[in-house]
């Protein structure tokens, strides 16, 4: 047998080709093109010969080529700020669930909240001429917007309803979900209030959180009492660090509300190891309702968040395209649980 750098010209296996696939399946190079993008006016069974035979001779197509005669791929782009978070990595499942059978592919890119990043990411994303674009949240600088504005493609902000979106969007609002949980505290008797957080510079939708939070108390005549926050990513770590500071100045709190669930973890562990009780001393309240939550030692609130499903809409709005009297803003409000 020849090894791989002693083969010549001549010795290089043939791509397999369109014409191939047609050949094998009995079917015209024009109709096995169409089954292989999923065509509606193609027959199941059409579909599944062509795709058995694509299969079989290892078929791959052009999609550069076919993105060059019809100005568009298959592929659907997502833009989210982060892959640890396990709140992306279920939107993505969410999109993953509603491309399957379409096809279509999703690709996606990660900004780690840097509005440069995530500027190069749509930048090339639309250079690949993609059916559609999913991008999060709705506080892109101006450069930014300018490039999905003549984008002339469906573009879905998701996560956020707070803002002017530039075509459609869902999600939910951030400031309500805030108000929300501070008046579902303040009803469970929680007066001595505290927040926790983590870069709120640019974790914008935590901002909003913040902000509703804020206003719900003052206008039921209250304020937080102490608050810490920093720069660093948000982990339970962190929390648990900011806790530890924030309780060590005002041990009389009896409820800390956190930017998310992971800190909200961290302020439990430290409560634990301090033999502060959760929830009879002090009631910890985090957001998005991740299935951790229900797996810890004591109970915490939270808002729960249609993470899955929000991905899902996001890609069927892609589907329907743009046509008149698609509905185009999607309001997944968060079901606050109090543990």
């Amino acid at each position: 047998m020849k090894k791989p750098s002693d083969r010549t010209a001549s010795d290089t296996v043939r791509r397999a080709t369109l014409e191939d696939v047609a050949r094998l399946a009995g079917v015209s190079k024009m109709t096995a093109s169409r089954a292989l993008r999923g065509a509606a006016d193609v027959s199941k069974t059409s579909i599944e010969k062509v795709q058995v035979a694509a299969a079989h001779v290892g078929y791959v197509g052009n999609n550069l080529a076919l993105s060059l005669s019809a100005q568009q791929t298959n592929l659907i782009g997502v833009v989210i700020p982060s892959l640890t978070n396990i709140v992306f990595a279920e939107v993505l499942s969410g999109v993953a669930d509603a491309v399957e059978g379409t096809g279509r592919q999703s690709v996606f890119g990660v900004t780690d909240y840097d509005p440069d990043k995530e500027y190069q990411a749509i930048r090339n994303m639309l250079s690949w001429r993609p059916a559609g674009l999913i991008v999060t949240g709705l506080d892109q600088p101006d450069k930014t917007r300018r490039l999905l504005e003549a984008a002339d493609i469906p573009i879905v902000q998701i996560m956020d309803l707070d803002g002017d979106p530039i075509d459609a969007v869902v999600g939910l609002s951030q400031t309500r979900a805030g108000a929300d949980m501070a008046l579902a505290l303040i009803t469970a008797g929680r007066r001595k209030i505290g927040y926790v957080g983590c870069s709120l510079n640019r974790d914008t939708r935590a901002y909003k959180r913040r902000a509703g939070f804020v206003e719900a108390l003052d206008q039921n005549g209250l304020t937080l009492v102490g608050e810490r926050c920093s720069d660093a990513p948000s982990t339970a770590q962190e929390g648990r660090a900011l806790t530890a500071d924030l309780l060590g100045q005002f041990p009389d709190l009896d409820c800390i509300y956190f930017s998310n669930d992971d800190m909200a973890m961290g302020g439990v562990f430290h409560c634990m190891s301090a033999g502060i009780q959760v929830p009879e001393r002090i009631m910890i309240a985090g957001f998005n309702g991740l299935d951790f939550v229900d797996s810890l030692p004591v109970k915490i609130a939270t808002s729960r968040t249609q993470r899955r499903e929000i991905g899902r809409r996001a890609v069927q709005i892609i589907n329907d395209g743009v046509a008149d009297g698609v509905q185009r803003s999607f309001d997944f409000p968060p079901m606050i649980d109090l543990g």
